[in-house]
């Protein structure tokens, strides 16, 4: 965990919540009211967040007492008890609802990258995830997603060169591009690693031509023209395949051989786990 990361999300989650106060709570309960509740689990999958959880009852009231019962990456089903919390019932209140929203996503998204990990297990093929994040929850949602056994894609902008469509037709085409990417990381002395995306043979056939990349990933590609593309690429440059690719059909592409699956929709349309915290 990135700990100055992750207060800082906190800090800026609890400031958008409380505003100027919990008015209900202090309106309705003595400040000095002491309370327990229990994080119960309503719905079968893998969880996520414990680890941030407890960071977030820490932020709000460093006497709150959590104890944790299961760890990120625990296969849970209906009933179960993750965590335990006790303290200041107005503390607990004021991290509820934060706590929540952040497991219950996060679990969901765990919960789906399981899965699809799950239906892989038998190949080489690993998932990634994308930068199709909600914003201000990337880090969040990336850190779900190696819960569920996952792979991270780059981060953001800045810690890889992924020469995409429009970025080709921009600059000309995929050798201007790819010429353009190697100097600018020369001349600004970085070390990047440099993908791109091709959407046919004859661009993976002017990529190889060219050379200078890491990593071809193949874009739309169906399933004869991604086999045909793994086959001609011969283990030169790590493959990675996108576009369409969902649970349903992820088995079908890793059949044709590429080291890497890039899917949106492990963060973009997932399903949250449900779960509440209840007083007991």
């Amino acid at each position: 965990m990135d700990k100055q990361l992750v207060d800082q999300f906190i800090k800026n989650a609890l400031t958008e919540d409380v505003g100027d106060g919990d008015h209900t709570s202090l309106s309705t309960i003595p400040a000095s009211t002491q309370g327990k509740a229990r994080l119960i689990i309503k719905e079968d999958g893998v969880l996520a967040g414990i680890e941030l959880a407890v960071e977030i009852f820490k932020v709000v009231d460093a006497s709150l007492k959590v104890e944790v019962l299961l760890k990120d990456g625990t296969e849970v089903k209906f009933g179960d008890i993750a965590l335990t919390v006790s303290g200041s019932t107005h503390s607990i209140l004021i991290a509820e609802r934060l706590v929540l929203n952040c497991m219950q996503r996060m679990s969901g998204i765990a919960t789906k990258t399981s899965r699809i990990v799950a239906l892989l297990k038998d190949t080489k093929t690993k998932i990634l995830d994308t930068r199709k994040t909600t914003p201000g929850l990337r880090y969040l949602e990336k850190w779900a997603v190696r819960i569920g056994g996952g792979v991270n894609h780059r981060i953001g902008l800045y810690d890889m060169i992924l020469i995409k469509d429009n970025h080709v037709d921009y600059a000309g085409g995929i050798s201007n591009a790819i010429r353009a990417a190697r100097k600018y990381l020369s001349d600004q002395g970085k070390s990047l690693q440099i993908e791109i995306e091709v959407r046919n043979i004859e661009e993976l056939k002017q990529v190889l031509a060219i050379g200078g990349v890491d990593r071809i990933m193949l874009d739309n590609f169906n399933f004869e023209n991604l086999t045909k593309a793994v086959q001609i690429i011969d283990g030169r440059f790590v493959t990675e395949a996108s576009g369409g690719i969902t649970e349903e059909n992820v088995t079908e592409y890793a059949a044709c051989g590429v080291d890497f699956i890039s899917m949106g929709a492990l963060t973009h349309s997932v399903k949250s786990l449900d779960m509440s915290l209840k007083a007991y």
